[in-house]
């Protein structure tokens, strides 16, 4: 039985649900029906496993409201029209808005997705980012039309530093930060973001992150400080004082100072096998133990607004979850200031779409975050207020409470972007001592795993071989929402012009002591015999969100091939490995070919901190970091969280070595516990000549397909047969015969790419036309219910070229990305052809334009 409860002191409503299993229950929340014609309030029905009890969770006192605020908050929405109120409500990408339009919708906010800088490139300069910022920012103050203008508060993903901006300093991640475990430097961290973020003209970041992450497969593990909440409850005060300033103070919301944001609202680290935006299937006393902690001290230190979780909490969207969003945060934790969504996450609510959700609303989300679909969602949802599915009462009380932000950060007073105190100074950005914060970061984060023979500390004076796809890039070594979203190593370390590699940091230690240093990035070049020691750099390449998603925790280096380890060894030279990695990883074969290793996570642009620790540059260093998040012994499974699961643990929470520790770290089991399958590449469907399960290769028509045994098929109309790309036999030779022919990736199990959808992912492959003419093709994708879409894509004679086609255009079209039975069809539009194909995976969008074929 569904229970029946107050939705909050002013609306109510009953939650009830017919009974578990029946039409309209799950396997996600039920939505309303028969949304045209109603005058009632909509909102998600809840099934009791997803009903959170407000009066079970520990009641925050909430931070007194000052009365001359909330007096002109009164003045300002009595002058305000319906059409402002719900502009106010809505926060649109800057890559997807003109200062025009928000002028003439109003608009409350706009973010900078991680690609999404003004400009060419996913990130930008200070004056770049002022000179848009003034745009936008002027724009919501005209104030033609309108009784009052309404300032705009723009946000952006500063998570570690304020990395979209080119001369930022580039902290570590906050994994590392975790296994430093010192509240006092995150607060400095994070004001010297705050410095930084007024240097660009931004009011908002949407930091700090709290989640607690309990499987290490998920592709967020690294925004995360710990598995456990002890870490994560210890800093979430201090980093909301570290932006915002401490409440009460002359400091709050001074000079240098920017809106915080705590996310993401609730247990993004606890789905399911670590899939990002999936179901967390706990308890609600896990829920609240676990997950909720940091927003403890988080609310009550002022944090001025939460951004609502991707997530589902036992098969209910965050996004609409009203028990959690109204009664638990606003009413039970005392939240008076707004709650933002993620990036179209109100979409995947049940009967939602990214155009169209008053049911998030309802839930309480106050602004929704609606990067490309802001238009349409701005006219349904002023729509639903004037139809009376959203209510007045829930309008102004979304509103006043975004006004109450933007009044006590200030911005009713601001001048322009440009013209603030800190603007376009760039005596601030990369200070020198905002450079020696980030600097002892990185020292205090890394963790000593194994110090066989106490190799370390080196000798600087010593013939040092460098070696690893991670010493001379910087971009690898700060990782994922570096400069872009997914950030990357074709980021040149020019685009760091205040940062150090790790190789130069070496460089500058050795060098210093009159030693001297040997680099050979592959490991391949340099005979090691020639050096007194080998220190190798390597690890995980960036990614960010859904993309770093894995299903085990074996490490599979793709740059540097890490049997090269024991062959120095077997050399007589001794081997420090630095591994970069988001997570904890199982990586016992490069252990036991590593004298000494040290987890170095992320540590973003200040490589010098490394080499402080490689030959303890100073007599006073240590390594102090301790692990935040245990170290697995198997690859199996999403890792040992504290106190839990000890048989499959290396290094338990907490473990770290010093100098003076003797600690031998005996020979360790190379046995990952993975098949060759399970090895498989993700996020490909078709590479090196195979079919990536669970996807088959078939050809045919839509009247009958056949698979092709071994990527070989002779079935009348068509042929399939393999070519070379860039190796033997690594792609399909497809040859047809008549109009309509064609190929699929299929798969009978109803494969789920709606987060890859949402997330504006593409489907990448490689193709050439093998005749003298270009070839017109279908592009398309189907889904279990019957619905498929196709696009028309060109494919050119001579070498071979990438295509692209965005999976959104497949979900908008109307197939169901939940259960897709083929992700890749390719039909003819001639009548013969003959055609090369490879390579077909799921890549970024990296210019956030979506790709829907090309003009006929």
């Amino acid at each position: 039985m569904a229970m029946q409860f107050q939705l909050n002191s002013r609306s109510s409503f009953v939650a009830l649900c017919a009974a578990l299993g029946l039409v309209g229950c799950g396997p996600e929340e039920a939505a309303m029906e028969e949304r045209p014609g109603m005058a009632e309030p909509v909102f998600v029905n809840l099934p009791d496993a997803a009903t959170a009890t407000p009066m079970a969770w520990p009641a925050i006192e909430p931070l007194a409201l000052d009365p001359e605020v909330e007096a002109r908050i009164d003045t300002i929405l009595a002058m305000m029209t319906v059409e402002q109120k719900v502009g106010q409500t809505i926060q649109a990408d800057s890559g997807a808005v003109t200062p025009e339009e928000v002028r003439d919708y109003r608009l409350g906010s706009v973010l900078s997705g991680g690609n999404s800088a003004p400009g060419p490139l996913p990130y930008a300069d200070a004056q770049t980012w002022l000179d848009a910022a003034d745009a936008y920012f002027n724009a919501s103050l005209d104030p033609d039309g309108v009784e009052i203008a309404i300032p705009i508060i723009w946000g952006i993903d500063a998570v570690h530093g304020h990395a979209n901006l080119r001369g930022a300093v580039v902290f570590p991640h906050n994994i590392g930060l975790g296994a430093a475990n010192n509240p006092d430097l995150i607060e400095d961290i994070y004001q010297i973001t705050a410095r930084e973020l007024s240097v660009s003209g931004h009011d908002w970041t949407f930091a700090p992150t709290l989640a607690v992450p309990r499987d290490d497969r998920w592709g967020r593990t690294y925004e995360g400080f710990s598995e456990d909440p002890e870490i994560v409850r210890a800093y979430g005060e201090r980093i909301v004082w570290g932006l915002q300033g401490r409440p009460g103070t002359e400091d709050f919301m001074a000079t240098g100072r920017v809106i915080s944001s705590a996310k993401h609202f609730l247990a993004d680290g606890g789905t399911i096998d670590g899939r990002d935006q999936g179901n967390a299937e706990i308890s609600e006393g896990e829920l609240r133990d676990i997950h909720a902690q940091g927003y403890y001290t988080a609310i009550p230190a002022g944090v001025q607004t939460v951004m609502v979780s991707f997530s589902a909490w036992n098969d209910v969207r965050m996004h609409g979850n009203q028990s959690l969003v109204t009664d638990v945060l606003k009413d039970r934790m005392g939240f008076n200031g707004f709650v933002v969504g993620d990036w179209n996450g109100h979409g995947l609510v049940r009967g939602c779409t990214a155009t169209d959700c008053p049911e998030s609303f309802n839930a309480g989300v106050d602004m929704y975050m609606a990067p490309g679909s802001w238009r349409e969602l701005y006219e349904s949802t002023l729509g639903h207020v004037q139809a009376g599915r959203i209510s007045m009462e829930r309008l102004d009380d979304a509103v006043r409470r975004i006004l109450r932000v933007k009044i006590q950060s200030g911005l009713f007073e601001q001048v322009a972007p440009s013209q603030r105190p800190l603007a376009n100074n760039m005596d601030i950005l990369a200070a020198p001592e905002h450079r020696a914060v980030a600097r002892q970061a990185v020292r205090e984060s890394l963790v000593l795993l194994k110090n066989n023979a106490s190799v370390l500390p080196l000798d600087p004076g010593m013939t040092v071989l460098v070696v690893g796809d991670g010493a001379a890039s910087i971009g690898k070594a700060a990782g994922g929402w570096t400069l872009s979203w997914q950030g990357g190593t074709h980021h040149p370390n020019s685009e760091f012009p205040a940062g150090q590699s790790i190789l130069d940091g070496i460089r500058e230690a050795v060098d210093a002591a009159g030693g001297t240093v040997l680099f050979d990035e592959g490991g391949e070049t340099i005979d090691p015999t020639q050096a007194d020691i080998v220190v190798a750099v390597y690890g995980e390449n960036p990614y960010a969100e859904f993309q770093g998603d894995r299903d085990h925790l074996a490490f599979q280096s793709p740059g540097f091939d890490t049997r090269h380890l024991s062959s120095y060894r077997d050399a007589g030279v001794p081997v420090v490995s630095v591994f970069l990695s988001g997570r904890p990883m199982w990586t016992n074969p490069e252990i036991n070919a590593s004298d000494a290793f040290i987890a170095a996570w992320l540590p973003g642009t200040e490589g010098g901190g490394i080499a402080d620790m490689l030959f303890r540059t100073d007599p006073t260093f240590e390594f102090t970091g301790r692990l935040s998040f245990s170290w697995p012994n198997t690859a199996v499974g999403g890792g040992p969280n504290r106190g839990e699961n000890q048989d499959t643990t290396l290094f338990a929470y907490g473990y770290g070595l010093g100098y003076g520790d003797t600690v031998t770290v005996e020979a360790l089991s190379e046995e990952s516990g993975l098949s060759a399958e399970d090895l498989a590449p993700s996020g490909a469907f078709y590479m090196q000549g195979q079919a990536v399960a669970p996807w088959v290769l078939e050809a045919g028509s839509d009247e009958t397909w056949t698979a092709a045994e071994a990527g070989r098929l002779d079935a009348g109309a068509v042929s399939l047969a393999q070519t070379d790309r860039t190796a033997q036999e690594d792609s399909i030779q497809f040859t047809w015969r008549e109009a309509g022919a064609g190929l699929r990736l299929a798969s009978d199990s109803g494969v789920d790419l709606s987060r890859e959808s949402n997330g504006e992912m593409e489907i990448s492959f490689r193709a050439r036309a093998f005749d003298s003419v270009d070839v017109w093709m279908d592009v398309g994708a189907s889904s279990a219910d019957g619905a498929s879409h196709f696009v028309p894509i060109k494919i050119t004679q001579g070498p071979w070229q990438e295509y692209r086609v965005s999976l959104s255009c497949f979900a908008q079209a109307g197939v169901n990305m939940t259960a897709l039975d083929a992700a890749f069809i390719l039909r003819s539009n001639e009548a013969e052809g003959e055609i090369g194909l490879g390579d077909i995976i799921l890549a970024s969008d990296t210019d956030a334009v979506q790709t829907c074929g090309d003009e006929r």
